[in-house]
């Protein structure tokens, strides 16, 4: 039975790892490299048993330790053809990274069978995953995206659990610190989710059978994780669904503090 770990999460930096003790797949790596292998070795997991990373986009936050995990351990690297090309134009791959171009069809990976879907995000050509296992349980992850195309609900509608961006509160953003433009950016169709853009998506999924939602990528600025956890958790109880009966909810700490067993 997979396992999923949130090993880092938010502006600083995302990784997650799916997988057994034994080996798995890492969803970005936008960490050192040395500390996504300390993160993994204080879960009892081996950065040996890393079969592949799988990468959203080429943004420094989702690939910091790409070039020099992949060389260290010759993992292949996934990733759509817009991204391979970004990665490799801005220096972020070398000759000693492995990296595949998946198709919408998708593609196996020992035990699991990964499902790519287009996100909403300013970067060259953002994926988020779906992935499958052989117990017929589905990870989704979704986490840098201005806003919820039909094709992505379509992409998500029916994973067990799916991995959410709530990454800011609309007030504390546009009260905050942040540049005038930074904030347009932010709150723009290729931004990034708010709590009540997350929360809303969240009522439909649990509609559609999720019963596990990770809420991630939150800023660290202009966002709260309790504040995260109880827009979405009042959402949910509006629509009459109860936490712990129709569905469980975490927030993903910024250095991975919280698992999700299942």
């Amino acid at each position: 039975m997979p396992r999923l770990y949130p090993l880092f999460s938010g502006s600083s930096g995302n990784c997650y790892y799916l997988g057994s003790q034994e080996e798995g797949v890492l969803v970005d790596i936008g960490r050192s490299a040395r500390q996504i292998c300390r993160a993994l070795q204080e879960r009892s997991l081996r950065p040996e048993g890393v079969r592949a990373v799988l990468i959203t986009h080429e943004h420094i936050d989702h690939v910091q330790g790409l070039r020099v995990f992949a060389g260290q351990y010759g993992v292949p690297v996934y990733a759509s053809a817009g991204t391979v090309h970004a990665l490799q134009q801005k220096g972020l791959a070398d000759e000693r990274t492995e990296l595949i171009a998946i198709g919408e069809r998708g593609v196996e990976l020992d035990d699991m069978f990964i499902r790519p879907f287009a996100i909403s995000h300013d970067c060259a050509q953002g994926y988020g995953y779906r992935i499958e296992t052989r117990d017929s349980r589905s990870t989704s992850f979704v986490t840098d995206t201005g806003v919820f195309t039909p094709e992505m609900r379509r992409a998500l509608s029916g994973s067990d659990t799916v991995v959410l961006e709530s990454n800011h509160d609309e007030g504390m953003l546009r009260c905050g610190p942040y540049p005038y433009p930074l904030k347009q950016r932010i709150l723009s169709e290729v931004g990034h989710l708010s709590n009540e853009a997350s929360a809303q998506e969240a009522v439909g999924l649990v509609r559609s059978g999720c019963t596990r939602l990770l809420l991630a990528h939150l800023s660290r600025e202009n966002n709260l994780p309790l504040l995260a956890e109880q827009t979405a958790c009042s959402f949910l109880e509006r629509e009459g669904m109860k936490r712990g009966r129709d569905y469980l909810l975490q927030v993903a700490g910024e250095n991975g503090s919280s698992m999700m067993l299942y």
